[in-house]
């Protein structure tokens, strides 16, 4: 797959104002996402405060890729709850008042690109709000309804927005300009594209020819089928997320994951990069926190979404242990005040920049049963248990544990619902 040559980014970053910015200090392949919800992040919402109380910390945790959720303005039209949804936008071309203005995004993205970090922008191309611009001046851009109104999405129940209608090139058009201006004038690295499933993959792929003329760019779909990577860097994997739940909860074991696996490298293009997570703004405020879900596995799943092939995301506290489902219409502010996390993933960042056994799709699963899985990455092997109580786990040759770096003597313990990751000697 030839999109990797573009995923280097390693030409310059080009800057709004010209100004040559550092640029990235990790290879695609190397990098994991942190996925910021603005509103939620502090109590001001804002970008300027998000950047000033925490993009620093970031870099000190190795985030590579920062994923803003949409900054858009909300439609007030059908907004659900107080503040409405993020996915509901109002103007494609403007920041969200509430989070700041354009030059504050701007400084974010210069900072974060000084810092060696990417950002790119959560874009919601299916639909946009019901009073969106649009609605008004371009009536035909939209699929209608039979009253000749701007439909809610089939198949749906998203009645705070309005389906846009892809057999129209004109809307078609605009929307490509649409992303171009926040790569022209805000230097972003990419998008994450929002139930990018929902529209046609041949727009993606002109947008992305397009979009690619100005810069290289990382491209994030919300979606997990394999055509999507005609356009996209990375899809997500559902799949593997929703069987770590069941593994948590009793309903799946670890043969399991080394069947997807199977299926995957089948299906998949070889380079394809799938978005491993415990959690993201969808399952926090629907599914509740991986807390809820996974329980004590909460660590050893997150370690698991590192060592398995893919790209990790952390979502917006969950270096703070934050364990509430946050409001998705409301202000539900993240306690930051303690980071009993921010060490642990900051680790398990830095362990995949610097092992390139972690950088490709490779993987050999060694043995699985229903409460054991190890596999071999390179020359890393990986031993997860979860069984209530430890094993006993021995292996040919001489190793150190990968997270205090000192060796380990076989046979060794691996605890209950633990995790053992050895790096030969």
């Amino acid at each position: 797959m030839k999109k990797l040559l573009y995923l280097l980014l390693s030409a310059l970053v080009i800057s709004c104002g010209g100004n040559q910015e550092k640029q990235p200090e990790s290879k695609i392949e190397q990098s994991n996402i942190y996925e910021v919800n603005v509103r939620q992040y502090t109590q001001e919402g804002t970008l300027k405060a998000f950047e000033d109380y925490h993009l620093e910390r970031l870099k000190a945790q190795n985030v590579d890729i920062l994923w803003l959720m949409p900054i858009f303005p909300i439609s007030e039209e059908g907004r659900k709850g107080t503040l409405g949804s993020y996915y509901a936008v109002k103007n494609y071309k403007e920041v969200n008042p509430e989070f700041g203005t354009m030059d504050d995004l701007q400084r974010l993205v210069n900072h974060a690109h000084r810092l060696g970090m990417r950002v790119i922008l959560d874009w919601v191309a299916n639909h946009t709000g019901k009073d969106n611009i649009w609605t008004k001046e371009h009536k035909d851009f939209y699929n209608l309804d039979s009253l000749g109104n701007p439909a809610v999405p089939a198949g749906t129940d998203w009645d705070d927005v309005a389906d846009l209608n892809y057999d129209n090139p004109d809307m078609r058009r605009a929307m490509i300009d649409a992303m171009k201006f926040w790569v022209q004038n805000a230097d972003i690295d990419g998008f994450r594209c929002d139930v990018a499933g929902m529209v046609p993959t041949d727009f993606w792929v002109e947008c992305r020819k397009e979009l690619e003329q100005i810069k290289p760019l990382f491209m994030l779909a919300e979606d997990d089928n394999p055509e999507i990577h005609k356009a996209f860097d990375a899809s997500y994997n559902w799949k593997c997320h929703h069987i770590l739940n069941g593994i948590a909860q009793g309903k799946n074991t670890a043969q399991d994951i080394v069947s997807l696996y199977d299926t995957l490298q089948q299906k998949f293009p070889k380079n394809a990069i799938l978005m491993n997570f415990t959690s993201n703004h969808d399952e926090n405020s629907w599914s509740k926190s991986e807390y809820d879900r996974m329980g004590d596995y909460v660590k050893t799943m997150a370690v698991l979404t590192y060592f398995l092939p893919g790209m990790p995301l952390c979502y917006s506290g969950q270096e703070a242990a934050n364990k509430k489902a946050l409001e998705f219409f409301e202000k539900d502010v993240i306690d930051f005040s303690q980071l009993p996390l921010k060490d642990f993933y900051a680790t398990l960042n830095r362990i995949k920049h610097d092992n390139p056994a972690l950088w490709d799709n490779d993987v050999n699963f060694l043995s699985a049963d229903d409460n054991t899985l190890i596999f071999r990455r390179g020359d890393l092997k990986c031993v997860f248990n979860f069984n209530d109580s430890e094993i006993e786990y021995a292996a040919q040759g001489k190793f150190v544990d990968i997270f205090t770096e000192k060796s380990v003597e076989m046979p060794t313990k691996v605890a209950g619902k633990g995790y053992l990751i050895l790096k030969e000697e």
